[in-house]
């Protein structure tokens, strides 16, 4: 397996890169080619990742990271894969892309929603090479689209934290205002409001993915006004640790979040991409790779909960075990029926909203206090 870099390593390589060098094709690509096809080969299939923070012990980029390796446990000598970590959404992203596949590297794998219009840029420079983005919805002749239903956990997660909170009162420490967050936020408080209707949630926006320091201060401050349940769309501990420190509840998200927080964790939303990366690479070694947009959920094992703090009661945890039942089966979708917003008007009324009206998510249900950022 190829070193793995950081940003600033990889960067430093463009400035060896002769100003005739070829980037208008991929290594081992010529620039007519419309989009991945099968090829006789007796080298690995060279796989690259973009991550947007470290990789530590838990968290977005963490899970990431051991899909990763469960794909190249899985494929052993048919996959030769690295990864580039702590890299800026915005220009950065694009360099580091483009140097990952002027490098030779045949299918990249981006991780962070702000890393769409560079991927998008870049693909068109490199035809030849197979772009999958994590959390975009744009598509090209070589590049798809993957994400989970992370809703789902969040909704469940809600239902828990709605069962075991005296105040009625969840937190939220909340990364960017995008659909994706924004999603979380109403389903943990429509699963809340399913056990507890007069449940409410609150929002500190700390507009970064990872700052363990300033998630931790919005932590502080939402138990200051009156959360007893934390929870984060951020990739640090830090709210669920602020959590055991005050003796609140916790819900983790991304990765199970117990060993930070072992008293306060009542459960935590997890993702699991290691099998999609394994169909992905396998899918371009046998030249059928095709773009499209992957949205799956808990019944595709892309999100699941970890197991319930010894806290939780067993009569909420069976309640919670058939609301996850009834999503598998599409019996229960978190957003449906009649749903006010924050401020009294109509957020939804139908049998179920469609993935178009969720993936463009721009406003809180009733019970979230204040209003969205607009940026």
């Amino acid at each position: 397996m190829v070193q793995n870099l950081s940003r600033r390593q990889l960067l430093a390589g463009l400035a060896s890169v002769s100003a005739s060098a070829p980037w208008a094709r991929a290594q081992n690509f010529t620039a007519s080619v419309s989009r991945p096809r099968a090829v006789v080969r007796d080298a690995p299939l060279r796989v690259a990742f973009v991550y947007v923070t470290p990789v530590g012990a838990t968290g977005w980029t963490a899970q990431h990271e051991r899909g990763r390796l469960h794909m190249q446990r899985m494929l052993g000598r048919a996959v030769h894969s690295r990864y580039v970590a702590n890299v800026p959404e915005g220009p950065d992203a694009e360099r580091v892309v483009s140097e990952l596949a002027h490098q030779g590297e045949e299918l990249i794998f981006t991780t962070s929603f702000g890393y769409m219009e560079p991927v998008m840029r870049a693909a068109r420079s490199f035809p030849g090479t197979v772009f999958e983005q994590c959390s975009g919805y744009k598509l090209a002749a070589n590049v798809g689209a993957y994400n989970g239903r992370f809703y789902e956990g969040r909704y469940l997660s809600g239902m828990v934290a709605g069962h075991m909170s005296r105040t009625g009162v969840a937190g939220m420490v909340a990364s960017f205002p995008i659909p994706e967050v924004i999603q979380g936020i109403n389903a943990f408080t429509l699963g809340m409001q399913a056990v507890n209707p007069q449940a409410r949630m609150k929002v500190v926006w700390v507009n970064t993915w990872y700052d363990p320091g300033r998630e931790a201060d919005a932590a502080r401050a939402l138990v200051g006004q009156g959360a007893d349940v934390l929870t984060h769309h951020t990739n640090s501990p830090a709210a669920v640790q602020i959590a055991e420190e005050k003796g609140c509840w916790a819900v983790g998200y991304c990765s199970d979040e117990a060993a930070f927080a072992p008293r306060a964790q009542l459960t935590a939303v997890t993702l699991h991409w290691g099998d999609f990366y394994v169909r992905t690479a396998q899918d371009v070694l046998a030249g059928r790779w095709r773009p499209q947009s992957v949205w799956d959920g808990i019944a595709q094992g892309f999100v699941k909960l970890a197991p319930f703090g010894v806290a939780v009661p067993e009569g909420v945890r069976s309640q919670v075990r058939r609301a996850e039942q009834d999503i598998v089966r599409g019996r229960l979708c978190p957003f449906s029926g009649r749903i006010l917003d924050n401020r009294g008007g109509l957020f939804f009324d139908g049998v179920r909203m469609s993935d178009v009206q969720i993936q463009r998510m721009d406003r809180y249900v009733m019970g979230v206090e204040g209003s969205v950022p607009r940026v």
